[in-house]
Order: C-alpha cells, then structure tokens, then sequence
C-alpha cells in the first residue's frame, strides 16, 4: 500500500524559503500525480500545487504562483515543494498526496495522503 511522508517544514522568518519533500514507499510513485495541500487552524484544506505523473505538467494557487515550485524525482520516488518569500499567511500544515489520473487542485479527487508538515512563517 501507499505510504507518503512529508518532511521539510518548519519555522522560517518573512521572506524565507523552505522545500518540503514528499517521500513514497509501497508503490511506484511515477504512476500518480501529486499534490500540495495546506491547511491552516479553522480553515478548510487548500490546494496549493500539484504535478502530473511525469512531471511536464504544473498548477499552482493563484496565493503562491511566482513563489512555489513544484518538482519531482521519480527514482528517489519523492515530489518537492520548494517555497520562496514566504508570508505569514502561509502558516499551516501541508499535506501531500496521490491521485490516480489527471493533476487536479481539487483534494476530493486524492486517495492517499501523509501525515503532514508544519510550516510556520512568523519574525
């Protein structure tokens, strides 16, 4: 069965940059695209990019379009998200996971998802 781990966060200052990986084990993870989620206290969970299964294809919110990148490396099986100027309002936990098919910021199209990772923006 798929397992995905989220790795990477923390707490950065305004402006600052974190990349946070997105590691699977139990399948092949070329055969799904992959999504970031985040999910800030008391609001529902976002997307914020996604990837297609090969790679040639990206989306991103229109709130971190120019300051994320979204990227793979299907033989360390593992899906980045590297994330520059960060803001306050970028505060929360991001999830990622799979979907079978096409790329999509939609989270009920995603059948697996990891445990999450805090990110926390703050001076």
């Amino acid at each position: 069965q798929l397992q995905l781990v989220e790795s990477g966060g923390g707490l950065v200052q305004p402006g600052g940059s974190l990349r946070l990986a997105c590691a699977a084990s139990g399948v092949t993870l070329d055969h799904y695209a992959v999504g970031w989620f985040r999910q800030a206290p008391g609001k529902e969970r976002e997307g914020v990019s996604c990837i297609s299964h090969s790679g040639g294809s990206t989306s991103y919110a229109a709130a971190v379009n120019g300051r994320f990148t979204i990227s793979r490396d299907n033989a360390k099986n593992t899906v980045y998200l590297q994330m520059n100027s960060l803001e306050p309002e970028d505060t929360a936990i991001y999830f990622c996971g799979t979907v079978w098919g096409k790329a999509t910021l939609k989270s009920n199209f995603y059948d697996y998802w990891g445990q999450g990772t805090q990110v926390t923006v703050s001076s």
